[in-house]
């Protein structure tokens, strides 16, 4: 079975799927994020960077999602190739980052991809507010997120909402994080346990 945590920027996608994977007895699959080379030239200039950083993240989730389906184990994954493909290069292309000539190559090398593997039995959404990913971004302390505008953010944001709600034709269970601290309070995550019961459950019928 397959499972991945999808959010913007500092939703709690990482702490999650840590969580999860213990509560469960799942496999954790994280995104690189630290090892890719363009990430801080990213930040610096997006416009510059924006194909050769999402180039390297399609190349890096494509060949998880190869490894996820090799594989008998339950993987819960921190963020989806779709993620990268429907809110960040889609948000890139439409603050004027990338061009129309390397959208269509781009998305090209995606649906290529795509007729390779499937999609996640479940996708849990992790939806905040922009002042609660600041937070959570503030608190983390990436030297390289420090500079992430909150028009951006909420650029994501509104990505994110067309992409869960529009766009993704699996299977999504969306959690309000704004009010949750599932990291402290055992209640929160029980509250996301249960649901998570919920729809498991109904997977095996």
């Amino acid at each position: 079975m397959h499972i991945t945590i999808a959010g913007n920027i500092g939703s709690g996608k990482t702490t999650l799927t840590n969580m999860l994977a213990h509560h469960y007895g799942w496999k954790p699959q994280f995104e690189s994020v630290i090892n890719n080379p363009y990430l801080k030239d990213y930040y610096k200039d997006i416009h510059r960077w924006s194909l050769n950083l999402e180039i390297y993240f399609l190349k890096e989730r494509f060949k998880d999602m190869l490894e996820i389906g090799k594989t008998n184990e339950t993987i819960i994954q921190d963020r989806s190739i779709f993620e990268g493909v429907y809110v960040f290069v889609a948000n890139n292309k439409s603050r004027g980052n990338m061009s129309e000539t390397d959208f269509r190559t781009y998305m090209d090398l995606f649906h290529l991809m795509m007729s390779f593997t499937k999609e996640p039995d479940l996708m849990i959404y992790l939806r905040a507010s922009v002042p609660h990913l600041v937070s959570h971004i503030q608190m983390r302390g990436r030297d390289y997120e420090q500079s992430i505008s909150l028009d951006y953010l909420q650029g994501l944001n509104e990505r994110y909402e067309d992409f869960i709600y529009r766009q993704y034709k699996g299977r999504v269970l969306t959690i309000e994080v704004d009010n949750l601290d599932f990291l402290h309070h055992p209640a929160d995550f029980e509250f996301i346990t249960q649901r998570i019961d919920g729809l498991l459950f109904g997977l095996f019928k």
